[in-house]
């Protein structure tokens, strides 16, 4: 994954709150949630989040921690070009989340509102609660911001296994962003809180939120920044292999035989399998159609 040397970034939709504490983490339901995509079930469930499509009244900032800052000067003044990207993993993230955006915008029009990705260390208080980095980088729908502490990405190659790589960073980035999609249009309302299995709304929602980062990865390279040219110059085929790589690890049946018992619990299911989220991350790549991922309307996942 390359990105074009001479486009600008934008990191105003980036809030750097590494280096505070965010006081007591909250467990987020036990044995393998610190994974890509913790569910916005689980978030409603555990942490307390509001649903529906309106955020919380009170300012995002009163859910800083003591110490915590959202003082974004030193990731813009080092994270200005393109070539900053191509060179440097948080300024690549910055430009993941510009390009994200753009697209979802020119899908969705008056109807997409860009929010925020917060990077954080260790732990941070949400509108949904305080969480650790154990936690894995999600969404939270009360204050519609999506978290990540930038460890896990050397955290999905060394417990995991993953390939890893700068696509399977944006791949992360995509899936989280493809929940505040699902906040927005209302889906995510229609899933009942606390119910888990193979055939769930929240496992639906979780496929369907890897479906819709395929489609964002269709059109990568067409996104344009504020100039007009491509924000991304190049996808390869092994950055796909390496998000699919990624996808698999982190299905329900690969996270409880490796990273569990060894046995698996079909009945508690909140992703998807390791083939279900390849196939619909595929099947969004392939079609580069949002309408496409309605698995919601499927009765085989």
């Amino acid at each position: 994954m390359r990105y074009r040397g001479d486009a600008r970034l934008d990191t105003g939709n980036v809030q750097d709150r590494r280096g505070g504490g965010g006081g007591r983490a909250v467990a987020l339901g036990g044995g393998g949630l610190g994974i890509v995509g913790v569910l916005v079930l689980v978030l409603f469930q555990v942490l307390g989040g509001q649903g529906g499509s309106s955020p919380q009244s009170a300012s995002v900032l009163d859910g800083l921690g003591s110490g915590q800052s959202a003082d974004g000067s030193e990731l813009a003044a080092s994270c200005r070009t393109g070539e900053d990207a191509n060179q440097k993993e948080e300024c690549a993230l910055v430009a993941d989340i510009d390009s994200i955006q753009t697209y979802w915008g020119g899908v969705l029009g008056g109807n997409y509102t860009e929010t925020d990705t917060v990077f954080f260390s260790g732990s941070v208080s949400t509108g949904c609660g305080a969480a650790s980095s154990g936690t894995g980088p999600f969404y939270c729908p009360a204050d519609r911001l999506v978290y990540v502490d930038l460890s896990f990405f050397d955290e999905l190659r060394t417990r995991f296994g993953a390939e890893g790589g700068t696509f399977v960073n944006a791949y992360v980035l995509a899936h989280e962003y493809g929940h505040h999609v699902q906040d927005l249009l209302g889906t995510s309302d229609s899933v009942q809180a606390g119910v888990s299995g193979p055939d769930s709304g929240s496992v639906r929602l979780e496929l369907q939120a890897d479906c819709y980062a395929g489609t964002w990865a269709n059109h990568a390279t067409t996104v344009p920044d504020d100039s007009g040219g491509p924000l991304i110059e190049e996808l390869t085929d092994d950055d796909v292999a390496r998000a699919l790589d990624t996808a698999a690890r982190i299905g329900d049946d690969f996270i409880q035989t490796n990273l569990g018992d060894g046995s698996t619990d079909p009945g508690s299911y909140t992703h998807g399998t390791s083939e279900q989220r390849q196939r619909w991350f595929t099947t969004g790549f392939r079609g580069g159609d949002p309408a496409q991922c309605d698995t919601f309307a499927t009765t085989t996942l």
